[in-house]
């Protein structure tokens, strides 16, 4: 603190003249030659001139108040950001064994990547969150060349390869219920992922010399357009089980047949099977992958169908994939393939407010034999 006392004799407690005749005056009120200052020239401020007072009034906006956004703070906030999380606990220990990763405690680490993800989004920036795999990660190192052990080979790893895995943007949800959805789409992707690896190695026809996995998707797309345009209005909720060589596929798709009027169409290829419903484009590619898969291989598959439509029971059909082309189940085998443990074989009772419906004919073209 200061003393804005002043002695007796005129001067401050610096030892500045501050007597009536102002500063750098003599006893006389001449200006003080040896003072080194003009007579009226105040400390810092010329005579003549009114002094300048602080701004007042509203300051400019801008990311924190009083500050001016200069371009370089501007273009962070252009910049996108990705976080890979370890959503369980086994692959939050399998990271442990690197030193430079320096958490210890999953649920800690999982707050502390929440409170990160609701700074992100107070101050406007997109960000969107992956799966980190740990042996992925280890094999991506190993591949580049480069040093596990260290935040950069995370952050490359998160920005070059988690994302291909599937990532949803953060829009504010607790990350408990993020984490089951983002776990989920990565199935799907991994899913997809094997499905076209399948269809890319069946080869070309030795018939036609057509690319077999290409007709495959052409013909899985055509059949699922001619699905959703005979199930009609309605909710609708489809999944495609095939049986691979390596594991079982499984795809889901929900499709909105009671489309608005003025709806954009969604086209007829395999992304945008049908033009009277609307659905999302990734799980149309997901789906339509998976029956192909069946068609290409020559297997086995099924397709279930469940419709909600307003003031009735839901609707449950189901058909069997057959030389490439989808056949109408009973009314009793679409029964038994939901009311079955699929893991044990023994009955399960009948969902309530369900009715269980044979296929239809979706009027489907006759298939192309390829083999």
């Amino acid at each position: 603190m200061t003393d804005d006392r002043t002695p007796a004799d005129g001067t401050d407690h610096t030892g500045r003249n501050t007597s009536a005749h102002g500063p750098g005056a003599g006893p006389d009120g001449t200006p003080d030659r040896t003072s080194g200052r003009a007579p009226d020239r105040k400390r810092g401020k010329r005579a003549g001139r009114p002094e300048r007072r602080g701004r007042t009034g509203p300051r400019p906006s801008a990311a924190r108040p009083g500050r001016r956004t200069t371009p370089r703070r501007a273009l962070c906030r252009e910049v996108a950001s990705t976080i890979a999380v370890l959503a369980d606990e086994f692959d939050f220990t399998a990271m442990r064994t690197y030193r430079s990763f320096t958490f210890d405690d999953h649920p800690r680490y999982l707050r502390e990547v929440e409170a990160l993800l609701a700074s992100l989004a107070r101050r406007q920036l997109h960000t969107a969150v992956a799966l980190f795999d740990p042996g992925e990660f280890a094999l991506f190192c190993a591949e580049e060349n480069i040093d596990a052990d260290s935040a950069l080979a995370r952050s490359r790893y998160t920005a070059e390869f988690a994302s291909r895995g599937g990532t949803l943007p953060y829009t504010g949800e607790p990350l408990a219920v993020l984490l089951p959805r983002l776990v989920d789409r990565a199935v799907r992707h991994a899913t997809w992922e094997y499905a076209s690896l399948l269809l890319t190695d069946v080869g070309e026809c030795a018939d036609c010399g057509q690319n077999i996995g290409r007709a495959a998707l052409d013909r899985a797309g055509h059949l699922l357009t001619r699905l959703l345009d005979a199930a009609g209005p309605g909710s609708h909720h489809l999944v495609c089980s095939v049986p691979a060589p390596e594991d079982n596929l499984l795809a889901t798709l929900r499709a909105d047949g009671d489309k608005p009027a003025g709806a954009p169409a969604t086209g007829g290829r395999a992304g945008n099977p049908s033009q009277d419903a609307r659905i999302d484009a990734a799980e149309a590619v997901e789906f339509v992958t998976v029956l192909a898969t069946a068609i290409a291989l020559g297997n086995p598959g099924g397709v279930v169908l469940r419709t909600r439509t307003s003031g009735s029971p839901d609707r449950l059909h189901g058909w069997r994939l057959e030389r490439s082309s989808l056949l109408p189940l009973t009314e009793g085998e679409v029964f038994s393939a939901y009311c079955t443990d699929a893991r044990t074989g023994e009955p399960l009772p009948p969902e309530p407010g369900v009715e269980y419906r044979a296929g239809f004919d979706i009027g489907a073209d006759d298939p192309e034999p390829h083999r």
